[in-house]
């Protein structure tokens, strides 16, 4: 039974030392209570009370690891419902589906386009997780299916039979890896805990509802099969986030363990896809490989699974576009990376040379640290020294954003001799505010 705060609150030192990141040691505890923090922040927590104290340190749902050479991907720990509330951890794997009739050189082919596709998002690359293997029926020929995907990349891998003996085939094909076995059902769910459990392999489980799954998850982990993961087996986009929803608020709000894993979801189209990642599966099977498929879904994974409280971020300093001369204009942003990235592509876009300093905003937007007072004259002066700007450039004239209009005189007092100038408010119309005005 999860421990409530006072309780927690009892085996702790009581110190209120901070170093948790809390203003009390009471603060903590009921942090701990909710599941909103783990027990190793607590620096001073003896041994004793950490072995009380497991069942509330432990996450709500369990952290699946699927392994392969050199690749990983993580699904779970998860702690809240909505992510404003704090954060969500480990972004759902996105998986392409390979099928076993095909043949190897078809598979390789399939495998390798996906495998090479990334894409640049605001300064991050983004790209798809692995392959999930579909047996045909025909054990050798899933065995072989492997082996051509493994041929062409290393990536994590989610192997999809309900027969034991073509899943046993498919996993001898795999060594000192952790793929996931899909799936254990009613039907074949003793078979199958055995061979994840001598392959040391993640186990999805599948029921057609949520009673039935519970049961067969308990019943696996008393074989010995820690590593689980759920397949509510939904029929309809409305059911899949009804049941979906279900699981994770049991999981959190009621700590059922039985339904404390990751899960994961088979898509048939981009909007049931884009469902999946924002409610709530930790791995997700396409169909199939497009780009114009995978660039929306990896751009809405990364934008959902960004720390709301730690926006996007680059390096302040300062930027050369188009390769500028000293005489050439001098704009100044923040270090939030979609409004660096706005104000950057335009100008690259336009072919004007030009030099971007990024100061030191916290990662916020433009008129957000403005009002938040982190852009303000002192700390874009305090930029222009730092970066040693006046070395750079020989015409002391400097652009700032027209929606901080407000700073100009301050800034003139700031940066004597340097003039100022203030740019449009949209990064879009800057290529003609550069022709016309500078």
């Amino acid at each position: 039974m999860a421990l409530s705060g006072i309780q927690i609150y009892k085996m702790l030192p009581q110190t209120n030392c901070k170093e948790c990141g809390f203003p009390t040691c009471l603060a903590f505890a009921m942090k701990l209570a909710a599941k909103q923090v783990e027990l190793a922040a607590c620096p001073y927590v003896s041994e004793e009370s950490k072995a009380k104290l497991a069942e509330s340190a432990t996450p709500p749902i369990r952290l699946v690891t699927l392994k392969s050479d050199g690749f990983e991907v993580k699904a779970g720990n998860e702690v809240v419902l909505f992510r404003h509330e704090k954060t969500f951890y480990n972004k759902p794997g996105i998986f392409i589906k390979v099928r076993a009739d095909a043949s190897p050189e078809e598979i390789k082919a399939q495998v390798t386009a996906a495998g090479a596709y990334t894409t640049n998002y605001v300064g991050l690359e983004l790209f798809l997780d692995g392959f999930a293997v579909e047996a045909s029926g025909d054990a050798q020929a899933f065995a072989s299916a492997v082996q051509a995907v493994r041929g062409a990349s290393h990536k994590p891998l989610i192997l999809i039979s309900r027969d034991p003996a073509v899943m046993a085939a498919g996993l001898d094909a795999l060594d000192g890896e952790v793929p996931l076995v899909y799936a254990a059902d009613p039907g074949n769910w003793e078979a199958m805990a055995d061979l994840a459990k001598q392959h040391k392999a993640a186990l999805a489980v599948s029921a057609s509802t949520l009673e039935e799954l519970a049961d067969l998850t308990e019943k696996i982990k008393a074989k010995g099969v820690e590593d689980l993961v759920l397949d509510p087996d939904s029929q309809s986009l409305s059911s899949s986030v009804v049941q979906q929803t279900q699981i994770r608020r049991l999981a959190l709000k009621k700590n059922f363990k039985a339904l404390g894993y990751p899960s994961i979801a088979f898509p048939t189209d981009e909007a049931s896809a884009a469902q999946a990642i924002a409610k709530y599966a930790g791995f997700i099977v396409l169909d199939h490989f497009a780009p114009e498929l995978a660039y929306p879904l990896l751009v809405l994974r990364q934008n959902i699974y960004t720390d709301p409280q730690k926006p996007i971020q680059v390096q302040p300093g300062l930027y050369e576009i188009n390769n500028p001369k000293a005489e050439d204009p001098l704009l100044v942003t923040t270090n939030f990376s979609i409004t660096y990235f706005s104000v950057a592509n335009e100008v690259e876009g336009s072919g004007l040379p030009a030099w971007l300093m990024v100061a030191d905003a916290e990662g916020m937007s433009v008129l957000t640290a403005w009002a938040a007072g982190k852009f303000d004259a002192e700390r874009i002066a305090k930029a222009v020294k730092t970066f040693n700007v006046a070395d750079k450039v020989s015409r002391k004239r400097i652009v700032i954003p027209g929606h901080v209009a407000v700073l100009s005189g301050e800034l003139e007092g700031e940066l004597p001799g340097w003039e100022i100038r203030v740019g449009p408010r949209e990064a879009v119309d800057l290529p003609s505010f550069m022709k016309q005005a500078l």
